[in-house]
């Protein structure tokens, strides 16, 4: 697989941004920056739309981080039971809580070493909070930016960090939050992990992948 040149990425993300627009959107429900970083913690191995319909209640029980700090952790277990990882993620829920309130003053911070200090929370989900509550150019690379961007030929790693520094080399900064979104929603709807739908794609002549139907 060829590594990608300036002009295919340039159509690339031409073709995006007329198939998807170029508004951001998050998927997760949310009202303030703490809630947008559990809910991202909850949506680790599970789709947003469970993970909103946890936390409609989820943060109704616990309106704010003291809540959360001060919460059973078995109760917390039984309140997330249908989100995947339960256990784990009920846990880092109620420290992740305890260490905003004891270290930042109950504040999200913004600084991506200060969040990834935090239990439950890697690059991505500091990324996502960068992103969306900061507005600090960033890329997000989840299940469906690793799969595409492999597919198109934007990188040929497979771990995680490994693809965020790749594309941060190739795309433009002012698409690194916006390539993300569109990216999520050409993944669920076309360019699928099990049986892509090739024929409907709009990034047919561009695909590199061994995968692509013709």
């Amino acid at each position: 697989m060829r590594g990608p040149n300036k002009k295919d990425v340039s159509r690339i993300l031409a073709i995006l941004d007329d198939t998807y627009g170029t508004d951001y959107r998050c998927y997760l429900n949310y009202e303030t920056p703490w809630q947008l970083l559990f809910s991202t913690i909850l949506s680790a191995q599970c789709t947003d739309a469970r993970v909103n319909i946890v936390t409609k209640d989820l943060y109704k029980k616990y309106p704010n981080l003291v809540a959360f700090a001060k919460a059973n952790l078995t109760e917390m277990e039984e309140d997330i039971r249908s989100i995947g990882f339960y256990h784990n993620k009920a846990k880092n829920l109620i420290a992740c809580a305890r260490r905003l309130l004891e270290d930042f003053g109950g504040e999200v911070p913004s600084d991506i070493d200060a969040l990834t200090s935090l239990p439950g929370v890697g690059r991505k989900t500091a990324n996502v909070i960068r992103g969306n509550i900061f507005h600090i150019d960033s890329i997000v690379v989840d299940t469906h930016v690793g799969r595409i961007s492999r597919r198109l030929g934007l990188t040929q790693k497979t771990d995680p960090t490994e693809v965020e520094y790749e594309l941060m080399k190739v795309l433009p900064k002012d698409h690194w939050i916006r390539y993300n979104i569109q990216i999520i929603t050409f993944g669920r709807s076309i360019c699928t992990a099990r049986s892509p739908k090739c024929e409907l794609c709009p990034l047919f002549d561009l695909c590199k992948s061994k995968e692509k139907r013709i």
